[in-house]
């Protein structure tokens, strides 16, 4: 793949996405799902969430402009993909049981896992260094792809914040992959991030469309998937896509662990996330985003930085993250508190 093919795939993706995003953000179908306020919403009017099928399709325009059919491990993503994708559209249109979606998402883990071989087969561990997984590579990463694929959903409930986090964290999972010598994954994690800019045009602050679980669910996965391409062909370690997309993971991981400790039914909708306290503390949607973004960039340049470094080297950037994503937590807290 060469540059200015990335670049053409880019634009096209960018431009597809930007279009159809504004058609469906005017489209007055009653077919169309909308996003009706509730009680659990940050949004006041029903908008459409149809804004992934945008981004799916620019980045389906993209590559098959510039890589042709997909064949081999990449069929495999391709159709797991559009089995996600499907699922989605119909539980935003009419709504599904958990089961249903639950089972979507094991099947197309499995086919990325074991059908297209992706699975990360060592990580550097904080006292640890280089561990192999051996037998335990594939659960492992079939766990950890489940868990991206549904975070990435639960993440989905601000204007701007899940398309720029596919935008910016896209973008560094590109280069992360280009560097380590990975180009032929490179170029979709590029057409992903251009995409996304294209939807985001029609999703800022305030948005007109939202990405819906059309966007969010298969977006998660190929994210994941991505991630774990990398990881399996030796271009980076593990913790690089999971620094790339950092607001997104400990975010909803450390959500998830709070709202266990309390009893609480973790798979109803809540709005218990740091991003959503900010906006119902008083923050407006525009400045919790731009406050994200400068996080997303920061965790994006700190994925690069590990990729170069080494065993002192990395525990130095972990502890730097750590201390940053508290200071973060701690200052939402505060910001909650005063709002009381």
């Amino acid at each position: 793949m060469t540059p200015s093919n990335v670049l053409t795939g880019a634009a096209i993706a960018f431009s597809v996405s930007a279009v159809l995003s504004f058609a469906l953000a005017r489209s007055t179908w009653s077919s169309w799902p909308r996003d009706v306020p509730n009680e659990r919403s940050l949004h006041k009017a029903p908008t459409p969430r149809t804004g992934g099928l945008a981004i799916l399709l620019g980045l389906v325009t993209a590559l098959d402009a510039t890589l042709g059919r997909p064949e081999g491990p990449a069929l495999w993503i391709c159709a797991a993909t559009g089995v996600l994708a499907l699922v989605s559209f119909v539980d935003d249109r009419k709504g599904l049981p958990v089961g249903v979606r639950l089972l979507a998402q094991v099947l197309a883990a499995a086919a990325a896992v074991w059908g297209a071989g992706l699975a990360a087969p060592r990580a550097w561990l904080p006292f640890l260094g280089d561990v192999a997984f051996g037998v335990l590579a594939a659960p492992l990463s079939f766990l950890g792809l489940l868990w991206l694929t549904n975070l990435y959903n639960f993440m989905d409930g601000m204007d701007g914040f899940a398309g720029s986090m596919t935008a910016i964290g896209g973008a560094f999972l590109g280069l992360a992959l280009l560097r380590g010598g990975a180009a032929g994954a490179a170029s979709p994690a590029f057409f992903l991030a251009a995409a996304s800019a294209g939807f985001l045009l029609w999703n800022r602050p305030p948005a007109r469309i939202f990405m819906g679980d059309v966007g969010a669910v298969p977006i998660g996965f190929l994210v994941g998937c991505l991630g774990l391409a990398g990881a399996a062909t030796g271009a980076f370690d593990p913790a690089v896509p999971l620094l790339c997309f950092a607001p997104f993971v400990l975010d909803a991981t450390a959500t998830l662990f709070q709202r266990l400790l309390r009893g609480e039914r973790v798979w109803q909708a809540h709005r218990s996330h740091y991003y959503q306290r900010l906006v119902l503390a008083g923050w407006t949607h525009g400045r919790t985003l731009r406050a994200e973004t400068v996080l997303m960039a920061l965790s994006g340049a700190a994925a690069l930085a590990w990729q170069g470094a080494a065993g002192s080297g990395r525990a130095v950037l972990l502890a730097s993250v750590a201390a940053l994503f508290g200071v973060c937590a701690a200052g939402v807290r505060r910001v909650a508190l005063r709002a009381l």
